[in-house]
């Protein structure tokens, strides 16, 4: 527990960032059969307000910026773009995203570590499982079990704590499907300020994104 603690706080002190993660997804069949995904995301991190995530996978190209006033989701294969305004910090910004609009930012849990303790509070267990390499990096390996999932992380050994290997395994489906994503981190990024803020190419179409949250108080 001391471990991810310090994690977190580590993670809190780089004003800006890249980070690169390699995913694999299982996803279970109404058969029960698992089929694995693979899919890629480059994040650039600025804090407190500036974000550009480029996410390939096999559905497409996507990409999200947030430049400190309005979030932008582009879908390249389909050419549609969206833009909302946004809060003032990457910090709100997936909570915002998730509560009104159903959108779940890639690699999120690197801003929320650290912020509070409510992860720590649902943990039930926690071992340290021994040093263990990734890509060449040594790091020490962790696994801990929540009510309805158990998850691993490879943390970084030295004087950057870094998380490096992600695994995370659901619990209540009866395949027990995982996600994997492993970290290569870049603490030095080269970026100017256009990098956050989308220019929509010629012949993009903009489409409204649907307000789940207002769309229930409708409802109620």
């Amino acid at each position: 527990m001391h471990a991810l603690d310090a994690m977190g706080i580590y993670l809190r002190t780089l004003n800006s960032f890249q980070v690169v993660a390699d995913m694999t997804t299982d996803d279970v069949l109404e058969d029960g059969e698992t089929i694995q995904f693979s899919s890629k995301a480059d994040l650039v991190a600025a804090r407190p307000n500036r974000l550009r995530v480029e996410v390939t996978d096999d559905d497409g190209h996507r990409f999200f910026f947030f430049d400190g006033k309005n979030f932008t989701i582009f879908g390249e294969v389909v050419n549609y773009y969206a833009t909302v305004p946004a809060p003032s910090t990457i910090a709100q910004l997936n909570d915002d995203l998730n509560e009104k609009y159903g959108i779940e930012l890639p690699l999120s849990d690197l801003f929320q570590w650290g912020t509070n303790d409510a992860t720590s509070k649902k943990i039930k267990a926690a071992v340290d499982i021994g040093p263990s390499a990734v890509d060449g990096v040594t790091c020490e390996h962790y696994a801990f079990r929540q009510e309805s999932v158990d998850w691993q992380i490879w943390i970084e050994l030295g004087e950057f704590p870094l998380p490096r290997k992600l695994v995370i395994r659901t619990l209540t489906d009866e395949a027990k499907p995982q996600h994997t994503e492993i970290l290569t981190w870049n603490l030095a990024p080269s970026f100017n300020d256009t990098a956050f803020t989308f220019d929509p190419p010629p012949g993009v179409q903009r489409i409204t994104l649907a307000d789940i949250k207002a769309q229930s108080a409708e409802k109620q």
